[in-house]
């Protein structure tokens, strides 16, 4: 049987507070533990879901953070509770010697859990040098098997470089890898159970992720919104009867387990948000940081960054947070919220590649 939202809502709260005595909490005493750093805006690949332009106005290479800047911030969320960094794009890899971004956040002893997203277009390259460095875990988007679906959704060949990627992770020793897909009606959903096969084959835990209503997914319908009750559906007509996990983590996946005890997430964020229990923040590659992935403006901490007014950065993050009652997901309707929110898509900030996912 499958949980409710609520009940996970509640237990996610208790699990949250039982494990946040140095954390910094919210007005709805949400900690602050995990925090995306999108350390690039710039792509390789461009996804229509995320990226529908082909020419964009990129970020000014001036404001971009350089990693000692980057390590300067995370020292101070550190000191406001947050113990998990997920590196994000952009396409992260893209960064010149990302690896060393990595090596100076695992020498900050109180980070638990340092992970990274990728396209995976260019694992092949520097799976070896990110598992030396110290990175734990790296999750890969992939949303399709095939290569002219691939080619369609991404407008890139290279379906097989990342195939090539996962061998490189397993050949650097590198454990736990997760595949993130986008469930879309029309697109994949009669991929879902060969995906989950290929996660099974490869010992990856797949991710099946809602189509999200997010800034720069300007072609987003609610109609090809897959619902998590519509994925488990699907998927047990090829696997058999599915078995829903309890919450242990405030991880956005619900997990579920296959009768051969294969587990495998889905992020329902579109149709069940888990708002209530979010304790994840993003900073952007130019210093601005959000509280909640659907808020359309963000604190430029750059400025107090590049000043050297760390004691003034130290309670603004705090104060912050503290302030914070964003339930973006819970307060999104759609498409003609979106519009209601008057967001402006030329924004700087307003698309996923500058956000981070």
């Amino acid at each position: 049987m499958v949980r409710s939202a609520s009940a996970d809502a509640h237990a996610l709260k208790e699990i949250n507070c039982s494990s946040v005595s140095l954390s910094t909490l919210d007005t709805l005493q949400r900690p602050l533990q995990s925090l995306r750093l999108s350390v690039t805006d710039r792509c390789n690949m461009r996804c229509t879901y995320c990226m529908p332009e082909e020419d964009y106005k990129w970020l000014p290479r001036k404001d971009v953070l350089h990693y000692g800047e980057f390590t300067s911030l995370v020292e101070l969320f550190v000191e406001a509770g947050v113990r998990r960094i997920r590196l994000t794009g952009g396409e992260p890899l893209l960064r010149r010697d990302i690896f060393r971004l990595v090596e100076q956040l695992t020498a900050l002893n109180a980070l638990e859990d340092i992970a990274l997203t990728t396209n995976g277009l260019r694992l092949r390259d520097c799976a070896l040098d990110l598992k030396r460095a110290g990175l734990q875990r790296v999750t890969v988007s992939l949303d399709t098997l095939d290569e002219k679906k691939f080619r369609a959704l991404t407008r890139r060949d290279g379906l097989r470089r990342v195939i090539a990627g996962f061998d490189s992770m397993e050949d650097a020793g590198m454990k736990g890898t997760k595949v993130n897909t986008v469930a879309m009606r029309g697109f994949n959903d009669e991929e879902l159970g060969s995906i989950l096969s290929f996660g099974i084959e490869r010992n990856l835990e797949i991710r099946f992720i809602e189509y999200m209503d997010v800034g720069g997914a300007t072609d987003w319908k609610s109609t090809q919104v897959i619902p998590k009750i519509e994925i488990i559906s699907i998927l047990e007509k090829q696997f058999g009867a599915i078995q829903a996990l309890p919450k242990t983590d405030a991880a956005p996946a619900n997990r579920f387990q296959l009768q051969n005890g294969t587990t495998f997430g889905i992020i329902a964020s579109t149709t069940e948000p888990f708002c209530q229990s979010c304790n994840r923040s993003r900073i952007t590659s130019d210093g601005h940081w959000f509280h909640c992935l659907y808020a359309v403006e963000g604190t430029n901490l750059r400025e107090l960054l590049r000043e050297n007014r760390m004691d003034e950065l130290r309670s603004l993050i705090r104060s912050q947070w503290e302030q914070r009652t964003d339930c973006g997901a819970e307060d999104r309707l759609g498409l003609a919220a979106r519009k209601a929110q008057g967001e402006d898509p030329d924004h700087p900030h307003i698309g996923m590649h500058v956000r981070g996912g």
